[in-house]
């Protein structure tokens, strides 16, 4: 039987405190009513959470900034942003940015 180094268990905990304690926050300022300032500030966290995963994998493929017109990434993501920004579809977009995607890797090999 493999042995969890104590690291790994307190690591884990943690997490486990700090996911469980921010949702229990939360759950306790729906019910009190987060102040107006707090709940504007925390429309703004879905953006950046996603702005924080997605900007990486699509500017930095290989661990390189990559800004040219061969990064397929950065090509699906452009118009993924354009076609949501101009008809309001999400999945339309994630549709088009994927035939972008997997057009432009084919093309350019």
């Amino acid at each position: 039987m493999m042995q969890v180094p104590v690291e790994t268990i307190l690591m884990l905990a943690g997490m486990a405190v700090a996911t469980y304690g921010v949702r229990v926050g939360l759950w306790l300022g729906k019910s009190r009513g987060f102040p107006p300032r707090l709940r504007r500030l925390l429309d703004y966290v879905p953006v950046a959470v996603l702005s924080a995963i997605v900007f990486p994998i699509v500017l930095l493929p290989g661990g390189q900034l990559d800004i040219t017109w061969h990064n397929a990434q950065l090509a699906g993501a452009i118009v993924t942003g354009l076609i949501v920004w101009r008809f309001r579809q999400l999945l339309a977009g994630i549709g088009g940015g994927l035939l972008v995607y997997a057009a432009w890797r084919v093309l350019l090999g």
